[in-house]
């Protein structure tokens, strides 16, 4: 498995960078969603550490998924995707990423306008973004969950569409996030069915990539 990012597909970082976010974002959802019904107590601040430690790592992660991707580039647009999709997929993908920037440190200002201690996983503190404001906390709150929502949106029609062009546009474009040979990529129009292990042809369109 390629750690750069070949022609044809992503390489094995930035696999591992989009399926362990993917992996925390679900993770983080349902304690995001369901902590505020447990009742007060240890269990419950230790929920909420874990949530705010989870976010934490979303941000670092994302920091590094952007850092990689401009070292090791991005594959070509997979073959025969319409102009209009590629543009809709670019918009998706880089309001992904602005919300997962921006949900954390969201996050991190409500907790420094609370004035409540910052830690990761228990390891080390980190400092204050914001000072102690209830005003500031309530808007921060408001936004959070706002951005939260529209992230979750984001990410159903981002999922919906690389398994819409599997099933239906029949190309490469979720096989190639995943190790080479985990999905059957059928031929469209061939008749045949190729493995995802077969080089792509070389597309002529210069569109902006997918991720």
């Amino acid at each position: 498995m390629s750690l750069k990012n070949p022609s044809d597909r992503w390489g094995g970082v930035s696999q591992c960078l989009h399926w362990a976010t993917v992996v925390l974002i679900v993770a983080i959802a349902y304690i995001g969603l369901t902590m505020g019904d447990l009742p007060n107590g240890p269990d419950k601040i230790r929920t909420y550490a874990l949530h705010k430690s989870i976010g934490l790592t979303i941000l670092a992660l994302v920091a590094l998924r952007v850092l990689w991707r401009l070292a090791a580039g991005a594959p070509r647009p997979v073959p025969g995707s319409p102009r209009w999709q590629e543009r809709i997929a670019s918009l998706t993908h880089f309001g992904i990423y602005v919300l997962l920037f921006a949900i954390p440190i969201s996050g991190w200002v409500m907790n420094s306008a609370a004035g409540y201690p910052l830690q990761w996983f228990g390891l080390f503190n980190l400092p204050a973004i914001a000072g102690k404001s209830q005003e500031l906390r309530e808007a921060a709150k408001e936004a959070h969950e706002l951005m939260f929502w529209l992230l979750a949106l984001m990410v159903v029609a981002h999922a919906g569409a690389a398994f819409y062009h599997h099933l239906f546009q029949q190309d490469a474009t979720l096989a190639r996030m995943l190790p080479r040979g985990w999905l059957k990529v059928p031929a469209a129009g061939a008749g045949a069915t190729v493995h995802a292990t077969d080089p792509a042809p070389t597309p002529s369109s210069t569109q902006t990539p997918d991720e």
